[in-house]
């Protein structure tokens, strides 16, 4: 272990006295001031059944900890419910609590000079949040996900917490009666779990799991059933065998692992989100990695998992035929993943995976085979033109039209589309821009699942598409263009289109663009001013003023 950790330091002497006074209220008995700290960042509430779970699995891990011959030390650290918060001011906190979350771990563990952490987390933020402090922090790590919820089910039809949001456009499209969307309400999530699609949580702990920073075959397991428990004793085995062999996160974050990870979202559709979080651990690792990595990996690796939202499978289907660990094999057996990155284990990825199958099982659909994938290349397109010099994102799995070319419909916010959507003000061929909701602008870079979903519902998404500075949650599909930076706060062209002008996505030339000439569009850069901030106080104003670009992760430390 470290000598500059706790576990050396309250050997070296008696000035140590009092820290070992203060130890003993807690539980150390002489013999285990020489044993490494590890500590349990526990993002345990019942805000959300992604993290209602999680304190049994904690206490797991200790468990685990002490058995292998360490001292556990367990706190707390927060959670924001996506789900509950979407279309709500209170959805500006979401990306927030990202950083909230990765300052608490660090301060925590650098300030009681732990010799390693287990982070266990469940909702969209805590992965992230969770991978950006390891990697800060740079000691032994190791993430244990929750698990994911088991599907709702209604007349024969599994539900997501999607379907939710869906049969809202529904019944004010006068498709479904006020009878139906309340039993859709009622069955949509039937307990413990974060949402189950391959949605942003299901992304993330995958793509966590494809990086080496969780145990093999983890990220889809289900929350409610007992492997996931044995899975947070096994985690807690391995972080103590990794504090005693140093195997650092700097170590495992690299340049390798953050490709295999860009692979294993394109090969199972995931979030978009996962772009901007991956982003934000690279810098956090001091790994060069930019939004033109996941183009140049998107064009050499199809969708291979018929995955929610743009596929018929949720998460639990997907470990019923091998999770993760399937599609990885399929991948390294393809020659589209580095298998010498190190994992956590201190084993390479491809020795994890010697005994997975190189192709999957042909009675199942989950995962396609590699001759037949569900599309010849990923789903996640960088776009880039004048109205997105630094890109964005789009998400064009499922989409029937990736090329469309229509008037513009500006809305400022969030909520003054999605009660126009609401209202039937929407008309196929409409190009809905939502601006002013951008890291800074927002500030925090809400989440346009309403608004999208109150698309798909109302019959529009094959005829309508979205653009905003803002994000999408992992549940929507569509033709929906994110992230668009410069956002409209520092005065990205996104903030100069007007009501009814034309604009042009293509999905085939990764373009995006207003179409007006280039005098017009300098006259109004320079009739433009920025806004006042929204907010001036509290952790909404900090974010607003350290916030990076979208494009470059949406970090709050990026250095001068």
């Amino acid at each position: 272990m470290s000598d500059n950790r706790r576990s050396r330091a309250i050997t070296e002497g008696v000035q140590r006295t009092p820290n070992r006074a203060m130890l003993r209220a807690v539980g150390f008995g002489d013999e285990d001031f020489t044993k490494p700290i590890i500590g349990i960042a526990n993002a345990y509430s019942n805000l959300t059944p992604c993290n209602d779970g999680l304190d049994v699995l904690s206490k797991r891990v200790a468990d685990a900890i002490k058995f292998a011959g360490g001292m556990p030390q367990l706190y707390g650290t927060i959670t924001i419910a996506d789900g509950i918060s979407m279309g709500t001011e209170g959805m500006k906190y979401s990306l927030v609590s990202r950083e909230v979350i990765a300052d608490s771990i660090e301060t925590v563990t650098n300030g009681q000079s732990m010799d390693g952490v287990v982070t266990v987390g469940g909702c969209d933020k805590n992965m992230p949040g969770a991978m950006i402090a390891m990697a800060r922090l740079n000691v032994p790590s190791l993430f244990v996900y929750g698990g994911t919820i088991q599907p709702g089910h209604l007349d024969g039809e599994d539900l997501t917490i999607v379907s939710a949001f869906e049969a809202v456009g529904q019944y004010s499209a006068g498709k479904i009666d006020a009878a139906r969307l309340l039993e859709v309400e009622r069955n949509a999530c039937p307990g413990p779990g974060s949402c189950g699609g391959m949605y942003t949580a299901n992304t993330m702990s995958s793509v966590i799991e494809a990086i080496g920073m969780s145990l093999m075959g983890s990220s889809t397991m289900a929350a409610v059933d007992a492997e996931k428990v044995e899975n947070a004793y096994q985690s807690g085995l391995a972080a103590v065998h990794a504090v005693r062999n140093q195997i650092l996160p700097s170590q495992i974050i690299t340049r390798k692992a953050l490709e295999n990870a860009i692979t294993l979202i394109m090969a199972t559709g995931g979030s978009t989100n996962a772009v901007l979080h991956l982003l934000a651990i690279a810098h956090a690792a001091h790994v060069e990695l930019s939004i033109d990595d996941f183009e140049r990996i998107r064009g050499r690796v199809p969708v291979i998992c018929d995955l929610k939202p743009s596929g018929r499978y949720v998460a639990t289907d997907l470990h019923k035929v091998g999770g993760t660990p399937q599609v990885l094999k399929i991948l390294l057996s393809q020659g589209l993943i580095h298998g010498d990155a190190l994992t956590i284990t201190g084993q390479t990825l491809a020795e994890q995976l010697k005994d997975i199958p190189s192709t999957p099982a042909t009675d199942q659909n989950v995962i396609r085979q590699w001759h037949e994938p569900l599309y010849e290349q990923g789903h996640l397109a960088i776009l880039r033109g004048n109205l997105a010099e630094e890109g964005c994102v789009a998400k064009i799995s499922g989409v029937k039209k990736p090329v469309i070319t229509g008037p513009a419909r500006v809305f400022e916010s969030e909520e003054e589309c999605l009660d126009v959507i609401l209202k039937g003000g929407i008309q196929p061929g409409d190009v809905i821009v939502i601006r002013y909701e951008g890291p800074k602008g927002g500030p925090g870079m809400r989440e346009m699942l309403s608004p999208t979903s109150a698309i798909i519902g109302a019959g529009l998404g094959d005829s309508v598409a979205l653009i905003t500075d803002g994000r999408f949650s992992g549940g929507t599909y569509g033709m929906c263009v994110g992230h668009i930076a410069p956002e409209a706060a520092v005065g990205g062209t996104i903030a100069l289109v007007q009501e009814g002008d034309s604009l042009t996505i293509d999905a085939y030339q990764r373009l995006i663009q207003l179409n007006i000439s280039a005098a017009d569009l300098a006259a109004r850069r320079a009739a433009w001013t920025p806004r006042p901030a929204r907010y001036r106080r509290g952790v909404l104003a900090k974010f607003a003023k350290l916030v990076a670009s979208a494009s470059l992760g949406a970090v709050t430390d990026l250095e001068d």
